[in-house]
């Protein structure tokens, strides 16, 4: 089985290096980078099942590079988290495309399980993609 590959956005060093250490010792491949814009460029260049992104970082913060990352990848699962997170926030991010939100510090194992379900998603939407794209080629062929 081919291991769930995700993307972990914070400007914490030693918290993002830690949390991926433990998401590797769970199987996961995991990618890190400490700011927005290079969220942005990572996901331009390869393909996460989610991205794990923190909402208070300098430059390019959390909710813009939310909105950058879906815009340019709609089909992307985000799954916020934060140690500075509203209610409010929460609604504002899941209207902005969020897949999910967590308070730091979290269970591992709830995020593992957010990661998981974020994977699922991202496949059911590729197959959906997929199947859209065939019939509107044996329509087009006449078949």
């Amino acid at each position: 089985m081919v291991a769930d590959k995700v993307l972990l956005v914070d400007d914490e060093v030693a918290f993002v290096e830690t949390l991926a250490e433990r998401m590797r010792a769970r199987g996961l491949e995991v990618d890190y980078v400490h700011s927005g814009d290079e969220a942005v460029e990572r996901v331009a260049r390869r393909s996460y099942d989610a991205v794990v992104l923190d909402l208070a970082m300098p430059g390019m913060d959390g909710m813009e590079t939310l909105k950058h990352l879906l815009e340019h990848h709609p089909d992307l699962q985000v799954i916020l988290l934060t140690g500075q997170g509203t209610i409010a926030t929460a609604v504002e991010a899941t209207k902005l495309g969020a897949k999910d939100f967590l308070q730091k510090p979290t269970d591992i194992d709830q995020l593992m399980v957010k990661i998981r379900a974020a994977r699922a998603k991202r496949m059911k939407l590729a197959e959906e993609r997929t199947a859209a794209e065939i019939e509107d080629i044996l329509r087009r062929r006449g078949w």
